[in-house]
């Protein structure tokens, strides 16, 4: 729980984007929204929850990054020049951008509750949260690692049908 405490102690807010759905533009919103906050002056991170479609890092084209370890876990990747957005995802992680992730339900939780606790965030005013579609296990897992931290809210994305 220390280690909990210490990397998200320095976010200010912490937002979700879900659907009901795929498609929508959860990832779309969730890094436009990041771009509207950089350039508004904030310090932004966006959490890539979306573990079996990480789009992020492509969208961000930052797609070739690694991550590091530091003595509070990992660092995650910065973009832009102004390295004014931390982004952490799987698709880090992966050996190639285009592998398939096919993995049970608790080595999925047991990530997600990694990547809120074992990433080193720093000072954030806001860390978007992208989710998978749906209502899974991840959504579960994601605001149970969540829960000892202050949520400022959630956007849920919509069709207009």
């Amino acid at each position: 729980l220390l280690a909990e405490r210490t990397n998200l102690a320095g976010v200010r807010h912490i937002l979700l984007v879900l659907s009901g759905k795929g498609g929508v533009g959860k990832s779309t919103l969730s890094t436009e929204l990041a771009l509207a906050l950089r350039n508004a002056g904030k310090r932004v991170g966006i959490l890539d929850v979306d573990l079996c479609g990480p789009s992020i890092p492509r969208m961000l084209r930052v797609q070739d990054s690694a991550v590091h370890q530091c003595d509070s876990g990992w660092v995650p990747v910065f973009v832009g020049q102004d390295k004014a957005i931390a982004l952490m995802s799987i698709g880090f992680l992966l050996e190639r951008p285009d592998d398939a992730v096919v993995w049970r339900g608790p080595k999925k939780n047991a990530l997600i509750k990694q990547f809120v606790t074992d990433v080193a965030w720093g000072d954030l005013d806001f860390l978007i949260v992208d989710t998978p579609p749906g209502t899974s296990d991840e959504h579960i897992s994601t605001v149970e690692a969540l829960r000892p931290h202050q949520l400022l809210g959630a956007i849920l994305v919509t069709t207009p049908q």
